[in-house]
């Protein structure tokens, strides 16, 4: 088995390596609570939205027919969702008041989808071919080249079903509320 089709499938499971180090670590740890907690939630809200908007497009937890998606955020950039999962996950880093973890995690997670991508690019080609290709070839991976107002669709029909799809996300950010409960019992 490829080690990019390793990466795709532990994905999950791969990315949230900073995210337990940021809960169960209290190691330098930045004490600023009122730029702490609106900057890291801000982050996180900035990547939940990115989700939300990507989902409504994508329909990859609905019950919906999948075609090429080519409309809203992938109209601009290629990984939408994976941009939003960084975005998550620094803003849970943040939250965890461990700052000089967020560019690890920023670095560590854009490796792990990095693999993820090149693996889904290659299924991608597979499953659409010539129109993929060309997809391939206009819009970029990571970083947008120009923003085109075109297909931009930022609420659809299908808006309040990814909201539901992705109601789980801020859950993530329930264990650094409690990490910022406790703390003070350990003496932090």
């Amino acid at each position: 088995m490829p080690f990019t089709q390793i990466a795709y499938r532990l994905r999950g499971f791969l990315v949230s390596l900073p995210l337990m180090i940021g809960l169960f670590s209290f190691v330098y740890e930045t004490e600023v609570d009122w730029l702490i907690w609106p900057l890291g939630g801000s982050v996180f809200f900035l990547g939940l939205v990115l989700r939300i908007w990507s989902q409504q497009h994508l329909h990859y937890r609905l019950k919906v027919k999948k075609c090429l998606t080519t409309t809203g955020p992938y109209s601009f950039i290629r990984n939408p969702i994976y941009i939003g999962n960084m975005l998550m996950c620094l803003g849970a880093i943040v939250t965890s008041e461990l700052l000089w973890l967020g560019p690890i995690t920023l670095f560590y997670c854009f490796s792990i989808y990095s693999l993820v991508v090149r693996y889904e690019e290659d299924h991608l080609l597979e499953k659409y071919g010539e129109s993929y290709q060309r997809y391939l070839a206009e819009v970029p991976r990571w970083l947008p080249r120009t923003i085109r107002f075109r297909n931009v669709d930022l609420i659809n029909r299908y808006f309040l079903t990814s909201v539901v799809a992705e109601i789980h996300c801020p859950l993530l950010l329930l264990p650094y509320v409690l990490k910022e409960f406790i703390s003070p019992w350990f003496g932090h």
